[in-house]
């Protein structure tokens, strides 16, 4: 059985002894909008591995000293970064998908200044 790292398995108690932080700590944080679990059905927080890792970032940072509102912005553009990077890989397969066809045709000037479609290493014939 596979689990995605997205997936909210972890129960606060779990996720603090995870993380190597106090649940309260947890708690703090997904009130400041630091790190938000997803919620199950009885508003109990459930934590995904990648929130447990988010959670030891944070702990890192604030080792080095980030304030609490830098390592919220840090993260936040952290994930601006990770979405603009799905994004161009999308727009470069889509860009790659698109190109194929164009990259098999070659247009050039007929005998009478029209545009002619020619397979590639094929040459326009010469006027007669």
């Amino acid at each position: 059985m596979d689990i995605s790292a997205d997936q909210p398995i972890f129960v606060i108690s779990v996720a603090a002894e995870l993380a190597d932080m106090h649940p309260q700590t947890l708690r703090q944080y997904d009130r400041l909008g630091i790190v938000s679990p997803s919620r199950a059905p009885g508003k109990s927080r459930r934590y995904s591995q990648r929130d447990v890792n988010m959670l030891r970032e944070v702990q890192r940072l604030s080792h080095e000293g980030v304030s609490l509102e830098g390592i919220k912005r840090i993260l936040e553009l952290e994930n601006q970064v990770a979405a603009l990077q799905r994004k161009v890989s999308e727009l470069t397969e889509e860009l790659g998908r698109r190109r194929d066809p164009l990259d098999s045709r070659i247009f050039a000037a007929g005998a009478t200044g029209d545009v002619v479609s020619l397979a590639r290493g094929q040459r326009p014939r010469a006027r007669s």
